[in-house]
């Protein structure tokens, strides 16, 4: 046997056993079968120049290296195919991609977080119809019917009224300090609006409970206000009421001082400045010192050190003539908080519409 179809053979074995896939093996197909340049044409070339005496064993043996490659190859063919997954199957041996996590929305975090709070506080927690009356939404609150709040610019009112199920506002829980409920006749009056705050729930409870009284009413509300950097025509509130005997304004700043400094830090300090609702009087607006420069001044808090965070005040006697409570033995404060507000401040959000995009690239970056 000529050491020349030797080499070749020893070379073409080398080369088939580091082939795995069916274009390398059709690179070594081409390079040994091929017409034109292939190593069995280039052997033929070489029997037809060889000695008449020898070109019988020489054919052979070219013939038979010929067909060992052939069958090699389709060998390899088979084998590599038998190796292919099926169109459309799972290789079990892959490993498992990994599986996202959910996370809770930092809203939904922040009102867990203030009911936390104020359940250590003694709060109960009541949620009341999105639907409401005008009584129950204004009226009761001591908002006459020329205020601007009760225009079409402001609030979202009904094409149709619709009747309203009564607000679920429990007789006894455990946080309710009254000795049971109160019995009086409440009218079911049709919804005519989307509420503009929850504070139509504080009406419902007092009209359903006899002092004393401490409560946290969180939801949604909704406003015809236009989308943009700090506004949305929907967004979460939580509003708060305590009635009882001799409450004063300084439980009122105990309170909102306490809640300041478990929100945003003990070293939080607030700034209570007058202002005006219909409902409360007298009225505050509550400040905390900012958190990104501790008071000193910064773009954040534009220069003046401090942060604008939620409404309060004493309750007005008008509001608990409309229930029914002696204002001239019960005493009260309310106050309201904008949840989204609060998490601008708190997480250093400057457009509320991030809250509302589903992006989950600004959503990962806020703590849980």
């Amino acid at each position: 046997m000529p050491p020349s179809v030797d080499q070749f053979r020893s070379a073409f074995l080398e080369e088939l056993h580091h082939v795995s896939t069916e274009r390398d093996l059709q690179r070594l197909r081409d390079r040994y079968l091929g017409r034109k340049g292939g190593v069995v044409s280039s052997l033929m070339k070489q029997i037809a120049g060889a000695p008449e005496g020898d070109r019988r064993r020489l054919g052979q043996l070219a013939n038979q290296f010929k067909t060992e490659v052939e069958r090699a190859i389709d060998e390899r063919v088979q084998a590599l195919k038998a190796l292919q997954q099926p169109l459309g199957s799972v290789d079990i041996s892959l490993p498992g991609r990994p599986v996202a996590q959910g996370r809770r929305h930092p809203l939904v975090i922040l009102r867990d977080r203030l009911e936390e709070i104020f359940a250590e506080m003694g709060y109960a927690s009541v949620e009341g119809p999105e639907i409401e009356d005008e009584y129950h939404n204004f009226e009761a609150l001591n908002i006459p019917p020329d205020h601007p709040a009760r225009d079409m610019q402001d609030t979202l009112y009904l094409s149709q009224p619709v009747e309203v199920r009564r607000a679920t506002v429990p007789l006894s829980d455990p946080f309710d300090f009254a000795q049971g409920g109160r019995a009086v006749e409440q009218i079911n009056r049709p919804g005519t609006l989307l509420r503009t705050h929850t504070s139509g729930m504080q009406i419902r409870y007092m009209e359903a409970h006899e002092p004393p009284i401490r409560i946290i009413a969180p939801g949604r509300v909704y406003r015809r206000d236009n989308l943009d950097l700090t506004h949305t025509p929907m967004f979460h509130q939580v509003e708060g009421l305590v009635v009882d005997e001799s409450i004063t304004m300084a439980d009122l700043k105990g309170t909102l001082i306490h809640l300041l400094k478990a929100l945003f830090g003990p070293d939080a300090r607030a700034l209570f400045r007058p202002t005006f609702f219909p409902y409360t009087e007298p009225s505050a607006d509550v400040f905390v010192s900012c958190h990104k420069c501790g008071g000193g001044g910064c773009p954040v808090c534009k220069r003046t050190g401090w942060l604008e965070v939620l409404g309060c005040g004493m309750v007005h006697p008008a509001v608990f003539e409309a229930v029914g409570y002696d204002p001239e033995r019960y005493s009260g404060f309310a106050f309201g908080i904008g949840i989204e507000r609060l998490a601008m401040l708190k997480y250093g959000v400057d457009d509320i519409r991030m809250f509302y995009e589903n992006d989950l690239r600004f959503l990962e970056q806020l703590p849980q």
